[in-house]
């Protein structure tokens, strides 16, 4: 394309994986919307793709007070925040992160106004301000690896060099990094390095997905949930 990101492919030419987590979760930039899905092209973002878990009615956090509208919000209030996530493939893991804090949570329009400002000084940071505590796998299947991030400090169930398989519990769903809220960040790249990876397209299989504006649900059996649709993975789940 002329302004340089990859043009969207379609859900065969993509790398296949199963969703990250069980329950129903919200999808939030997807690449089903836009590409490149965050924006912009850097640290291997291009497809990536970000998941919110909900409650029963959809909500992210089951309370709302005067911190929701006027201030910021303890993580632990969110339906996420601790929740295992799994391994969306076999492969072995080449990079882990661990160390960063979990931050406050910003569903307030005055929190997000100086979290903003402070965007760029994250960049310069480097990957650990940016993805936060993450781990990065390399794909069994794939010349590719795949990276999960904003994980919540102290829950890496892996190390370097461990072999994982599809559904293993990997690390607990936190907001440490560029997060605002508690969620996981999922992308696949050509390259482990976060600072040089391009991004390259993914797909998921085997989900139920309620589209946004809609009451009834569609059973997916590979493709990639719509912007603000809310998905659960049929693996292990009732069909």
């Amino acid at each position: 394309m002329a302004d340089g990101t990859c043009p969207p492919l379609t859900a065969g030419e993509a790398i296949v994986l199963r969703l990250p987590f069980e329950g129903r979760w919200l999808a939030q930039n997807s690449p089903a919307r836009r590409v490149p899905s965050h924006g912009v092209d850097v640290f291997g973002e291009t497809y990536a793709i970000d998941f919110v878990a909900v409650d029963e009615r959809g909500r992210t956090a089951s309370r709302r007070d005067w911190r929701t509208w006027l201030a910021t919000e303890p993580p632990d209030r969110f339906v996420g925040f601790g929740t295992p996530l799994l391994a969306p493939a076999d492969g072995v893991v080449v990079a882990v992160h661990d160390g960063e804090t979990d931050h406050v949570a910003r569903r307030s329009q005055l929190a997000l106004v100086p979290y903003a400002l402070t965007q760029r000084a994250r960049l310069r940071a480097g990957v650990g301000a940016v993805a936060g505590n993450h781990v990065i796998i390399e794909l069994r299947e794939h010349r590719a690896y795949l990276a999960m991030v904003h994980l919540r400090a102290g829950s890496l169930r892996v190390a370097v060099g461990d072999r994982v398989t599809e559904g293993q519990h990997l690390a607990g769903c936190g907001n440490s990094g560029n997060s605002t809220e508690p969620h996981v960040h999922l992308q696949v790249m050509d390259s482990a390095d976060l600072s040089v990876a391009r991004g390259l397209p993914i797909a998921f299989r085997d989900f139920r997905e309620w589209p946004r504006g809609r009451g009834e649900p569609v059973l997916r059996a590979t493709g990639l949930p719509g912007e603000r649709a809310v998905v659960e993975p049929l693996i292990g789940a009732n069909p």
